[in-house]
């Protein structure tokens, strides 16, 4: 070949261009991403307090006690610094009543102000935090919380297996600040109800009645959640009400269920799946039924329910006793409590430990009603109330009207909220952070996700 055939040096001189693909631009930050981490930190330690009180950390089990406020504390300030902090009658009329209840509680009731600034983080932290996660979070938020939930229900069910089969003394079922003498409560046939991972047995049927809700909700929407890890939970749901051994938790998923039932007659489209599920939960209780693990504790629930029944009236006696929690009787009695109260935080476990040097008693009230005008009065404790019973009702109506428009994840949550806002246990940590959860939750339901921006990588 001649030297000529070859390309001129300065063809292979001049450089080449490379086509590059354009890479695609990274989405814009969450500006809430901040305030939605903190969320999930308050969730995240409202199912592992008790056991950082128990097991990790026994010598700070005071102070864990309220390792949640500075949580609820810190979001409400991120969310004033960041003008997301949207007030409304019900916030701004909490707040008045917490700061008039610490006044009144130092003047005319116990005169304790440590006490009443226990009672009073309730109304001025807690309870604003409920809107804040409304704000916050979306629908999206919601389920990807529901799915978390579902997931740990079935490692607690485990949990809750060892501790029902171990002894008090062993180490599943240690006491806050590490007590030997366990965190059991006395159930039935010498067996002791499990706490789980909380503090106290309530914890274990507040918990498996938040996650029977997403695991009734996803057997209807199952897009996302892996069907084994259902059938999983659902074993582990079953299978917690015996060992529980609480008719508390019974009535918790009876309702959870109900509330789904409607759902499905207005959303007939469900009907196929809801009798898949029932003859899966038929086949699988006739088969956990004769696991000899679940005997025990199926005898132990049963006598624990006959027992209470002659008492009690079963069912019905812990809808009546326990549901509506004394409340005619509270609100019938009012106006012979002092009229500015007892004092604030006076009813809580921690306010009496404070108040009589260690004793842990119920001072005013077991109710929730009973305790609220006990320690406010009855002007502010039935305004408490009052405004406590209005929210609630709204959230019935606006999850209805949901319904109706067939959006039935709102009205699904609507059952457990009924059972925690109006009259749960706030004066109990784990009741009050269940309590603030649904009802963020709830309102986050509502919410779509923000559409995604578009991106134009030409």
């Amino acid at each position: 070949m001649s030297v000529t055939n070859f390309p001129a040096q300065a063809a292979y001189d001049r450089p080449v261009t490379i086509p590059l693909r354009r890479q695609p631009a990274p989405e814009p930050a969450d500006p809430n991403r901040w305030l939605k981490r903190g969320i999930w930190l308050y969730f995240w330690l409202l199912i592992l307090e008790g056991g950082l009180r128990k097991w990790v950390l026994p010598g700070l089990a005071t102070p864990l006690l309220i390792v949640r406020d500075p949580i609820a504390i810190a979001l409400i300030f991120m969310a004033w610094k960041s003008g997301q902090l949207r007030l409304n009658v019900y916030m701004i009329g909490m707040v008045l009543l917490g700061i008039l209840g610490i006044y009144t509680a130092i003047i005319f009731g116990h005169g304790n102000m440590t006490v009443a600034l226990f009672g009073a983080r309730i109304l001025l932290f807690h309870f604003p935090l409920m809107f804040i996660i409304g704000d916050i979070f979306d629908r999206e938020d919601v389920i990807k919380l529901g799915k978390v939930t579902v997931y740990i229900s079935i490692p607690m069910a485990i949990l809750i297996a060892l501790q029902f089969y171990s002894p008090q003394s062993a180490f599943v079922n240690r006491g806050v600040g590490g007590d030997m003498a366990g965190a059991g409560f006395d159930g039935a046939m010498g067996y002791f109800r499990p706490p789980g991972t909380f503090s106290f047995t309530n914890g274990l049927h507040l918990f498996f009645g938040f996650a029977g809700i997403f695991i009734f909700y996803f057997w209807l929407e199952s897009a996302g959640i892996n069907r084994l890890i259902l059938l999983a939970a659902t074993a582990g749901l079953a299978s917690a009400i015996p060992f529980s051994i609480s008719r508390s938790l019974l009535l918790f998923v009876a309702i959870d269920f109900f509330f789904v039932a409607i759902a499905i007659v207005r959303n007939p489209r469900y009907v196929g799946r809801l009798v898949a599920f029932l003859i899966v939960a038929l086949i699988g209780v006739a088969a956990l039924s004769q696991v000899s693990v679940l005997q025990t504790p199926i005898e132990a629930f049963t006598s624990r329910f006959e027992s209470a029944s002659g008492v009690e009236g079963g069912l019905s006696g812990s809808l009546g006793d326990r549901w509506l929690g004394g409340l005619f009787g509270a609100v019938g009695d009012a106006f012979d409590q002092p009229f500015w109260g007892h004092g604030l935080g006076m009813g809580t476990n921690a306010g009496s430990t404070l108040l009589t040097g260690g004793s842990k008693s119920f001072l005013i009230a077991e109710g929730e009603w009973g305790r609220v005008i006990g320690e406010m009065g009855p002007l502010m404790g039935l305004t408490l109330i009052l405004l406590r019973v209005i929210l609630s009702l709204k959230f019935v109506a606006i999850g209805y009207q949901k319904l109706v428009a067939g959006n039935f994840l709102p009205w699904v949550l609507i059952g457990y909220l009924l059972m925690m806002v109006p009259q749960a246990q706030w004066a109990q940590p784990t009741a009050l952070g269940f309590s603030t959860l649904i009802g963020g939750l709830f309102m986050a339901s509502l919410r779509q996700p923000k559409p995604k921006p578009v991106l134009n990588n030409q």
